[in-house]
C-alpha cells in the first residue's frame, strides 16, 4: 500500500495529529460518507463517543473541538487557526452543529459528545465512535474510527484487515516498494541510487516532477513560517498550566549574544538556536497553531529546528537539500509506520519524538552527503537512544514535557548524523532490529505512560 510523502507531512492544527487532526477528518469523513450514501437529510441526532486516550487526554488535546470543527465540514488543513473559537462558541449559544456546513441539527456537547474515560474500543487506544439516528430515534449508521497516529484515521473494518480501504492513490504500482531498511538498502544498492532517489521514483506515480520538488518546499516554507511566528509569540499557552512561551525572548537573547560575539563566534551557541527553533514551533502547536504533522504534531519541532540549522549553520545549503531532506526523513518515517507506530498512545513517546529524532537524523546525514548506509546508520542512533521514551503529558497538554523534548531530540538527531557520517556504515545493531525493539518496548509499556495523563510526571507534578 503506498503513502505519499504529502500525507506523511500533512498541514495542520495543534496540539495533536493523533487527538487533533485525526479526530477531525474522521468526523468530517463519517459525514461524507452518510451523504454519499443515504444523504444527511433523515439524520435528526448525532452521538460522538470518545474512548482511551482519546477520552483521557481529548479535553487536553482539544479532541471535542476537533470533532465539532469535523462535523461542521472543516479539515485540518484549510481551517485557519483564527476561526476556530468562534465556530466552537456559535455551536454551544445556539445548541445546533450544521451538519458538512449544511443540515443544521441540536448538538449539546455535553449531551452528544461523551467521554468514556475507562473504556476502550478493541483494536487501538485512540478509539472514537460516531452514530447518526432519525426523528424516531432509529440508528440510521453507527462506525468507528481509530486514530493511529500522525494524523491518520482507519475505520473498525480496514483496522481489522490491516490497511485502509482502496483508493485510486493507493493502488499504485510503485517502482520501488520496501518496508524494511534492509530492504530499502538493497534498492539502494542494486539500482545505484540513495534513499531521497528511490522515494523520488516512487513519488512520480502520482505526481510529477514539479509537483514534487514545489509540494516539498511548500511543506518547509509552512514549517519556516511556524518558527517564525513561534520566535515572536510572548505570553501563556491555553490549557490552565500557565506555561509561558518562552521562544521569543530566546530568540531576542541570541540575536543580541549573536551580534555582540559577530566577530568571536561561540559555538554553542549553534545548539541554542537549534533549541530555539524546535521550540518556537512546539509552542506555537501548543496554542493550537498551524503546524506540520512530522511525523506527529506533538513532534512537529524536531525536523524543521534541523532543518533551519541547515540552512543557518551549513555552507552551500539550498532547496536541493531541502528536498532531499524531506524525502529521505520520509522514507525513515514509513519503515517505522510499517514495522511499529508512530502513536504516543500505542508505544509512548518513542514513537513521536523518538521517531521524528530518527527521521532528522537520517534527513541530516543525507544532505550531509552520507551514504545509504551511513544514513540508515544515523537513522539507528536517532531511536536507540530513545528506546521505552514515555508520553506521560502533564494535565493532557501538548507542554511538559513535550516543548522540551523536541528542543533535546532536534540536538540529538544533529548529533547522530555527524557520528555516523564519520563512520563507515557498519554497526552492531540495525535499524531493522531498533524498530523492531521499539515496537516490543511499547508493547511492554504499561499503559499508563502511554498519554493517558496518569503515570509519570503527569501524576507526580500534577500542579506544575
Amino acid at each position: 500500500m503506498f503513502t505519499s510523502i504529502f500525507e506523511l507531512f500533512s498541514i495542520g492544527i495543534g496540539p495533536s495529529s493523533s487527538h487533533t487532526v485525526g479526530p477531525m477528518k474522521a468526523a468530517r469523513d463519517f459525514l461524507l460518507g452518510i451523504e454519499k450514501e443515504v444523504g444527511l437529510k433523515e439524520i435528526a441526532s448525532l452521538q460522538v463517543d470518545l474512548y482511551g486516550s482519546l477520552a483521557l487526554t481529548g479535553k487536553g488535546h482539544a479532541t471535542d473541538t476537533a470533532i465539532l470543527l469535523g462535523l461542521c465540514g472543516e479539515t485540518p488543513e484549510k481551517i485557519e487557526p483564527e476561526q476556530i473559537t468562534g465556530i466552537i462558541e456559535n455551536i454551544n449559544q445556539e445548541e445546533r452543529i450544521h451538519l458538512l456546513g449544511g443540515k443544521p441539527i441540536r448538538f449539546v456537547p455535553a449531551s452528544h459528545l461523551l467521554f468514556h474515560y475507562r473504556e476502550s474500543l478493541e483494536y487501538h487506544s485512540n478509539g472514537m465512535s460516531f452514530s447518526v439516528y432519525n426523528s424516531d430515534g432509529e440508528c440510521l449508521a453507527r462506525e468507528n474510527y481509530y486514530s493511529i497516529g500522525g494524523g491518520f484515521v482507519m475505520t473498525e473494518a480496514e483496522i481489522q484487515q490491516g490497511e485502509p480501504l482502496s483508493t485510486p492513490e493507493n493502488t499504485k504500482t510503485i517502482p520501488y516498494p520496501f518496508a524494511t531498511g534492509q530492504e530499502l538498502l538493497d534498492i539502494c544498492q542494486t539500482q545505484g541510487m540513495t534513499i531521497a532517489e528511490v522515494m523520488w521514483k516512487n513519488e512520480l506515480t502520482i505526481h510529477s516532477s514539479e509537483e514534487i520538488r514545489d509540494g516539498l518546499l511548500h511543506i518547509w516554507k509552512v514549517m519556516d513560517e511556524c518558527i517564525q511566528r513561534g520566535c515572536k509569540q510572548k505570553g501563556e499557552l491555553p490549557g490552565g498550566l500557565k506555561v509561558r512561551r518562552r521562544a521569543a525572548n530566546l530568540y531576542q537573547k541570541l540575536l543580541a549574544e549573536e551580534k555582540e560575539k559577530e566577530k568571536d563566534f561561540d559555538p554553542s551557541m549553534v545548539m541554542a538556536w537549534v533549541s530555539l527553533f524546535a521550540m518556537a514551533v512546539n509552542e506555537e502547536n501548543a496554542a493550537g497553531g498551524k503546524v506540520v504533522t512530522a511525523p506527529t504534531n506533538g513532534a512537529s519541532g524536531i525536523i524543521p529546528s534541523v532543518l533551519k540549522y541547515y540552512l543557518k549553520f551549513i555552507p552551500g545549503a539550498n532547496q536541493e537539500g531541502i528536498v532531499t531532506f524531506l524525502l529521505t526523513a520520509g522514507a525513515i518515517e514509513i519503515l517505522f509506520k510499517k514495522g511499529a507506530s508512530i502513536s504516543g498512545a500505542e508505544v509512548g513517546c518513542q514513537g513521536e519524538v523518538g521517531v521524528a529524532c530518527s527521521m532528522a537524523a537520517a534527513g541530516m546525514a543525507a544532505i550531509l552527503g552520507g551514504t545509504p548506509e551511513q544514513v540508515e546508520n544515523a537513522a539507528e542512533i536517532g531511536m536507540e537512544h530513545h528506546l521505552g521514551l514515555t508520553c506521560d503529558p502533564i494535565g493532557g497538554l501538548v507542554q511538559i514535557p513535550c516543548i522540551e523534548r523536541n528542543a533535546l531530540g532536534a540536538v540529538t538527531a544533529i548529533n547522530s548524523a555527524q557520528l555516523a557520517i564519520r563512520g563507515d556504515g557498519q554497526h552492531h545493531v540495525s535499524l531493522d532490529k531498533v524498530i523492531a525493539t521499539m515496537r516490543q518496548t511499547g508493547a511492554d509499556m504499561l499503559s499508563r505512560y502511554k498519554e493517558t495523563s496518569e503515570g509519570g510526571l503527569a501524576v507526580n507534578l500534577p500542579e506544575c
